[in-house]
């Protein structure tokens, strides 16, 4: 039966940080739009206090994490456990984009590695906190994070990636206010 916690405690961070991979899972409020999953890796995830977790938002194609964050603030984030015993975490809560510009943009990107593809970072305010048993999530080997999108980045450079967003990231799917390009 599944647990939830009042908050994330020392064990519970430390098993979050041992995972490689978590999905972060988003949706419009519009009965008719496009719910959104997407995977995140490598060491872009942070917990900055118990009840608040931030991650290190990558350039990409899309921009609908950001965009339904924007419009409603809702966000669950899932990791789950491919080595050692079975677990799953969910961290639900409220999410904000903090992007270049936002005077909390600074101090929060110091916490993490330098990437040059970081378009935001998404901080969350945590309301729900919950485990669940993960027993049919297969053993899978982590073997090295990929380096394809940082590769890809430092190749565009600073301007070409300000001009990619522009292009890619300004509207979501369902036409929902993304970033400004910047």
């Amino acid at each position: 039966m599944g647990k939830t916690y009042e908050q994330i405690d020392d064990k519970l961070a430390d098993w979050i940080k041992q995972q490689h991979v978590f999905f972060v899972a988003t949706a419009p409020l519009a009965a008719d739009s496009h719910v959104n999953c997407s995977p995140k890796g490598g060491q872009t995830f942070k917990i900055l206090d118990p009840l608040t977790v931030a991650y290190q938002d990558y350039t990409g194609s899309g921009i609908e994490t950001a965009a339904h964050l924007k419009e409603n603030g809702r966000i669950v984030i899932m990791f789950c456990a491919f080595t050692g015993a079975p677990k799953i975490i969910r961290l639900y809560g409220r999410g904000e984009v903090i992007a270049p510009g936002h005077v909390d943009y600074p101090p929060l990107l110091k916490k993490f590695s330098e990437n040059p593809g970081t378009r935001a970072i998404i901080r969350v305010k945590l309301d729900r906190i919950a485990d669940s048993c993960g027993m049919g999530v297969p053993f899978l080997e982590y073997r090295r994070d990929r380096d394809a999108l940082d590769k890809w980045a430092r190749a565009k450079g600073p301007e070409q990636l300000r001009e990619y967003r522009r292009e890619k990231n300004t509207s979501s799917v369902d036409g929902l206010p993304g970033l400004n390009g910047s």
